[in-house]
């Protein structure tokens, strides 16, 4: 049986450094949870690309910096597999944005509400051992996307739960394909309360939180 874990992770350098989740933080956890195989967010297209370039950024700066600055050298060193899981339409991502449609003026309300909503989510920091990897940190991220879901429907479904079933069905391709391995999921810790609804249900080992 694989054993699969999961590790939220914030992608902007100065918010990690703010809120105690930094890259050796992340180290230390991925370390001690001794994977065979990481199956990270990072599109198939970026990770072409990185293999020809391994200075190459990717589309729109993605990868997020987490994986240019530790996890993909990481891997390297350590000779742990990578496995890119993310997903989206290059051409149409624009095209389905969660305000898109709205005049300006109900562009910037609903923005400024969306920044609370992340604020809420900030200020769980202090929950579990590693900062958002919490069941107070998903609570409330999960309470953000049913208010997008009710908001725009259309954006919701694209941008987040098929973006997502698409992650995870890739995570469930790699335990499939290495059914005695130790799999880590790195993703953006918004996604934390999607993978492991979902994975919870499968015949695998999930650990989440990792510590």
């Amino acid at each position: 049986m694989a054993t699969v874990g999961l590790l939220g992770m914030i992608h902007d350098e100065e918010l990690r450094q703010e809120y105690h989740c930094t890259l050796p933080l992340y180290k230390e956890a991925i370390l001690d949870f001794a994977p065979d195989v990481i199956c990270g967010e990072v599109h198939p297209l970026s990770w072409k690309r990185y293999l020809q370039d391994n200075t190459d950024k990717g589309y729109w700066g993605e990868p997020a910096s987490e994986y240019g600055d530790l996890i993909l050298p990481l891997c390297e060193e350590k000779q742990i597999q990578f496995i890119p899981i993310d997903w989206f339409e290059l051409d149409v991502w624009n095209n389905f944005g969660p305000f898109v449609n709205l005049p300006d003026d109900q562009k910037n309300i609903y923005e400024l509400m969306e920044k609370d909503w992340f604020t809420e989510q900030l200020q769980t920091s202090l929950h579990g051992e590693i900062p958002f990897n919490s069941k107070e940190f998903d609570v409330i991220t999960k309470q953000k996307y049913a208010w997008l879901k009710d908001l725009n429907e259309r954006s919701y479904q694209l941008r987040w739960n098929i973006r997502n079933q698409i992650m995870v069905e890739r995570v469930r391709n790699t335990y499939e394909k290495y059914p005695d391995k130790r799999i880590l999921c790195t993703v953006g810790a918004d996604h934390n309360y999607f993978f492991e609804e979902e994975l919870r249900k499968d015949p695998i080992e999930f650990i989440y939180p990792i510590r």
